[in-house]
């Protein structure tokens, strides 16, 4: 306990009480949960890799269009800050084929809720090339072009052990083929598909499982229901609904006949 205290010592000294009280509780968690934290999510191994990046020197449109000429994204790191932007910004440019097939295989949620590390190189192509930073980041924002989704931005944010970070974590459905209402022909109403947690960096779950299998006509599951790893603090009401368990739909056609 002490050294997850020493851990999350910056934190500590910086935030307010109310956060300090979260910080203390979240780090006695991750020492009393170690062993069962391997129920929930883990994000895939397969999905490791390390995003390559070169420092960029300036910003603006102009250069930025010539980086996407080259095949490259103009990027930022920011320094974490109790999960929002602060101070230590970096300007990067990273692979464009990189980031567009990360985006392809993971979809741009579960892209935002996963964490990289990231390679700050001189050069991409010189393997011997001076090295600047090697850092763990989770993808903040990512701006995509409206007609072709070419990735146009993407904004990281530095995610060190001691970092709290609000993640809007993707939700994952499971159970519809056993649900009782969904097999009496009711609809699943989904009103939402991303939960925001402030996480500690090291168990940012990369999706939340919504289970529905014993859900019947009429009941619902609320952000309080989810089942979540202790140490993740929800930032909105726990009574905000997240799906429903619906009617059968009516036809306009049934409607007249009745």
């Amino acid at each position: 306990m002490f050294l997850l205290q020493r851990r999350w010592a910056p934190a500590l000294s910086a935030a307010p009480f109310h956060l300090r009280r979260y910080i203390q509780s979240a780090a006695a968690a991750l020492l009393d949960d170690s062993d069962s934290d391997s129920s929930f999510p883990r994000p895939d191994p397969k999905y490791d890799e390390t995003i390559l990046a070169v420092p960029r020197l300036t910003s603006g449109k102009s250069i930025a269009a010539k980086e996407r000429k080259a095949g490259r994204v103009p990027s930022i790191i920011f320094e974490q800050e109790d999960g929002q932007h602060g101070g230590n910004k970096r300007l990067i440019s990273v692979r464009t084929n990189q980031i567009r097939k990360l985006l392809n295989h993971l979809g741009r949620s579960f892209f935002l809720s996963r964490l990289f590390h990231l390679e700050v190189r001189s050069d991409f192509d010189d393997a011997d090339g001076d090295f600047v930073e090697r850092v763990r980041v989770l993808p903040r924002l990512v701006q995509l072009h409206s007609s072709t989704d070419a990735p146009l931005n993407v904004t990281f944010i530095r995610a060190p052990s001691d970092a709290l970070l609000k993640v809007e974590v993707p939700l994952v459905f499971i159970g519809e083929d056993v649900s009782p209402g969904l097999k009496k022909g009711a609809y699943l109403n989904t009103i939402k598909r991303k939960v925001k947690f402030l996480c500690p960096a090291d168990v940012i779950p990369p999706y939340i499982e919504v289970d529905l299998s014993e859900l019947d006509v009429g009941q619902k599951i609320v952000m309080g229901d989810l089942r979540v790893h202790p140490t993740l603090k929800l930032i909105q009401s726990k009574d905000e609904p997240i799906c429903k368990i619906m009617g059968s739909r009516v036809s306009e056609q049934q409607k007249k006949t009745k």
